[in-house]
């Protein structure tokens, strides 16, 4: 008799059934509060050797699904490797973050190679696959890709700025030229998403993390469209496809979002407002967040407040528990510890 496949919590909530404990992971489990993170990331050099290394990429995915048993594992990546992958010039200047060669006029943007090189990419799947064979049946792999908007503010700037104002400010000045960086993106993820479904990714999420800077209209232009289009894209030859979307600091423009997306769950900020969230985003897909990554550094009975309320407001609906954002480097590892057990013993 041939064994039935094992259930992923993680999938279930994405597949429409709630769960009585919601199931649990962090955005950047991966990363610098761990030591082992540590320890391999001095040993690899630079942080795109890091990613771009199979396997230590797949090593450091496994970190914290060994230390604390997550629901879900995250691919380590990164959402610049699809400019990468387009030729541009991409390198993380230590405690500075990511620097590109900008692409700030219309001119430059003529330049920008159309194609992709997926042959660039190939180690990211390499790692998904050996992380797909060390990983437990019941654990999901989301794979993940930047959206357009939030890739394309990083290409126009050359770096992250306090409010992305360069694409900003090029998207009024210059919106065909803007436009195109878009499409570029929009394309190049589809088969760059596709590419990980096919490489083990049991489900994928598309980070939109400067969405919140956008007004209404242009939050629908640039930020809205460009997932639908994705969305559209990766289901055309993947229909079963489940996807994740996260335009972080959309506030009461999510509704909007959900409805013109079709994603299959919205991750949430910690400045989301809960009833409107239960009432006009939970009724219609599941619900990823939103505990404040602060509180999760300051631990104690602020902590298991915050744990409480995460759980109060949302998780008699389809809830993936999470972090309103990515933890925090300095974040004790006793503190993970802390939330999850307050989630695991969770009677719903």
């Amino acid at each position: 008799m041939s064994q039935k496949p094992a259930v992923k919590p993680f999938l279930e909530v994405l597949c429409g059934r709630r769960q009585t404990v919601p199931p649990v992971w962090m955005m950047r489990q991966a990363g610098r509060y761990l030591p082992e993170y540590r320890e391999l990331r001095a040993k690899a050099g630079g942080f795109l050797d890091l990613c771009f290394t199979p396997e230590y990429a797949a090593e450091v995915t496994l970190q914290p699904i060994r230390r604390f048993n997550f629901d879900a594992a995250i691919i380590f990546s990164d959402i610049l490797v699809i400019p990468y992958a387009l030729g541009r010039s991409v390198r993380f200047e230590a405690g500075e973050g990511p620097r590109l060669d900008p692409l700030d006029t219309p001119e430059q943007v003529a330049t920008l190679a159309r194609h992709a090189d997926f042959g660039k990419l190939e180690p990211v799947y390499e790692a998904l696959r050996r992380v797909r064979r060390e990983l437990a049946s019941d654990i999901a792999l989301i794979g993940f890709c930047g959206a357009p908007w939030t890739v394309a503010t990083y290409m126009v700037a050359g770096q992250g700025t306090p409010d992305q104002a360069p694409a900003r400010m090029m998207a009024y000045r210059h919106p065909e030229a803007f436009a195109e960086i878009i499409d570029v993106l929009v394309e190049n993820s589809i088969q760059y998403l596709l590419g990980q479904l096919k490489a083990g990714a049991d489900c994928l999420q598309i980070f939109d993390t400067w969405a919140g800077v956008l007004p209404p209209r242009e939050f629908e232009r640039w930020s809205i469209e460009p997932v639908k289009r994705i969305v559209a894209g990766v289901r055309a030859q993947a229909p079963d496809a489940k996807i994740i979307g996260f335009p972080r600091g959309a506030g009461a423009l999510l509704p909007a979002y959900v409805e013109a997306t079709g994603v299959n769950a919205v991750s949430i900020d910690w400045a989301a407002e809960p009833s409107m969230i239960r009432e006009r985003v939970q009724t219609r897909v599941a619900v990823q967040g939103n505990l404040d990554p602060l509180v999760l550094i300051a631990g104690g009975a602020a902590l298991d407040r915050a744990v409480d309320d995460v759980l109060a407001n949302y998780a008699q609906g389809r809830l993936i528990f999470n972090l309103g954002h990515g933890i925090q480097p300095e974040t004790p590892i006793a503190h993970v510890e802390q939330m999850l057990k307050r989630v695991r013993d969770y009677k719903g």
